[in-house]
């Protein structure tokens, strides 16, 4: 099984809610770089992207946190104004329509959010 990495409690992030991170990125070759993510939550389910926008691979949120449309129920890129589903992170409107955020494997550990299947660097 791949290491588990707690990135916060369940109840840190709210229904309908999202919420940035930084992690530090570890890579084969012993470089680390900064690693933008977001954390969605839709009833018990929690959903994990990259916080890297398809169109110029720009971060969604150009204020720290805001991830979402004025309704809340959509992600959208702060710069294009592009939408994506909370859940499967596709993008339905904008420049980069079509396309989608790149996802992240989640587990849910014990009321813990842990993401597993990369390498993060101690901090």
């Amino acid at each position: 099984m791949d290491d588990l990495f707690v990135i916060c409690r369940t109840g840190h992030i709210e229904d309908g809610q999202a919420h940035g991170f930084v992690l530090m990125r570890a890579y084969d070759n012993g470089d680390t770089n900064p690693w933008p993510i977001l954390i969605t939550r839709k009833g018990n389910n929690f959903y994990g992207f990259e916080n890297s926008c398809p169109h110029e691979q720009m971060r969604l949120d150009t204020s720290p946190g805001n991830f979402l449309d004025e309704s809340g129920n959509f992600l959208e890129c702060g710069r294009h104004r592009a939408q994506f589903d909370l859940d499967t992170g596709h993008c339905f409107i904008g420049p980069c329509q079509g396309g989608k955020l790149t996802p992240l494997s989640l587990v849910i550990d014990d009321g813990d959010v842990c993401i597993t299947g990369v390498m993060l660097a101690d901090e």
